[in-house]
């Protein structure tokens, strides 16, 4: 369970590549989004997330490659989930939102793979750019650009 002053220092230890790679998890995978889509109006998210969060990989001594580190078509599809699931969350906190969140789909880090097949979703033009699901089409639109 995050609160609002967590998810906050999440989404900008990240942004500034000063997260502890160990803390750098599913969920704050899902706070950061939640952070900069709600909190920081200089960044667009489909737009600055992909370059932050490759760079915050090489920062913390990750890889962006083929096999590993940034993944393009589940950080746009996590991207409109974490907007479409913060416009229908209860009211409330920000940190009532993301754990409303975190208590369904987006809570299991495998929940791509209820819309991609693993074949695809791990395949190079996966992780290098958007490939829409193969499985079922996502429960939300993504602005695939």
């Amino acid at each position: 369970m995050f609160d609002t002053i967590t998810i906050a220092r999440i989404g900008e230890m990240m942004i500034a590549t000063t997260l502890p790679r160990p803390e750098w998890t599913h969920a704050a995978h899902i706070a950061a989004a939640a952070h900069i889509l709600t909190s920081r109006p200089d960044l667009d998210a489909e737009r600055d997330m992909p370059g932050l969060i490759r760079r915050y990989n090489e920062a913390v001594g990750g890889v962006n490659n083929d096999t590993a580190g940034y993944h393009h078509s589940i950080t746009l599809a996590s991207i409109a989930a974490v907007r479409a699931g913060l416009a229908l969350a209860p009211e409330g906190t920000l940190a009532d939102k993301v754990n409303h969140l975190l208590g369904g789909l987006l809570g299991d880090k495998y929940w791509p793979e209820r819309f991609w097949t693993k074949e695809l979703l791990f395949s190079v033009p996966a992780r290098r750019g958007w490939v829409a699901p193969d499985k079922a089409p996502l429960p939300f639109a993504v602005l695939a650009g």
